[in-house]
């Protein structure tokens, strides 16, 4: 068993529990709250910000021409691609793309996003690509298990959405994982202990990001502009 597998079997309850998240089977059935949607897509268009920042300084960090075209390709699909499932929620929602952008993030997507840039500052090249990997991993999987299970056709509300995850056949799930698996066999037992725990915890914000969509998730006490 490779170190990403074992990393995939020990995740798996977390897995599960995103496929069987209410956010999710909302995309499912088709039946998401308006505020639903566009907190989603305030919340993940700053998330996808700072994931480009974060290939960034792995760019930085990368020995070969390969690693860095990993990170660029990223970039660009992010730049060019991933607007469109964006869109789509956008769409539903009755609102346009640019008016859901510049919104202070939620505590949830602060978290992951303050997780992921420390490991991406403070570890390895092997533990930025661990740290990273569950985002492509979980939307593949939620992609392709929903075009299974739903079979959607151009009625359904979010059949683009689906289709742009569920049909991906050239994945950055796929190239991290390799790329996670040749870093895994050169390091210590120590480092890969850490690519393991920063994983688990991507695993677990990953849930918490859905979550905080789905509850339209605030600070308790509500932040005031800077005035001045």
């Amino acid at each position: 068993m490779s170190f990403t597998q074992e990393l995939r079997q020990q995740a798996d309850g977390i897995f599960e529990a995103i496929f069987n998240h209410p956010f999710v089977r909302g995309i499912a059935e088709g039946k998401l709250g308006r505020e639903q949607l566009i907190h989603y897509v305030k919340q993940d268009f700053e998330y996808l910000n700072a994931y480009m920042r974060i290939y960034g300084i792995a760019i930085s960090k990368s020995t070969s021409r390969e690693e860095i075209a990993v990170f660029n390709e990223q970039i660009s699909f992010i730049l060019n691609s991933e607007v469109h499932p964006h869109q789509n929620f956008c769409t539903v929602a009755g609102m346009t793309y640019e008016e859901l952008q510049g919104y202070p993030l939620a505590p949830s997507a602060h978290h992951y996003i303050h997780h992921m840039l420390t490991v991406a500052h403070e570890g390895s090249l092997g533990e930025i690509m661990a740290v990273l990997l569950p985002c492509p991993w979980t939307y593949l999987e939620i992609g392709r298990k929903l075009l299974e299970e739903v079979k959607p056709d151009e009625s359904h509300p979010f059949y683009d959405w689906i289709y742009f995850y569920g049909n991906r056949a050239d994945d950055a799930a796929a190239a991290f994982c390799e790329q996670v698996d040749e870093w895994a066999k050169l390091v210590t037992a120590a480092e890969r202990e850490r690519m393991r725990a920063h994983f688990m915890l991507s695993c677990q914000l990953e849930y918490m990001f859905w979550d905080m969509a789905y509850k339209q998730e605030e600070w308790p006490v509500p932040l005031q502009a800077v005035v001045g």
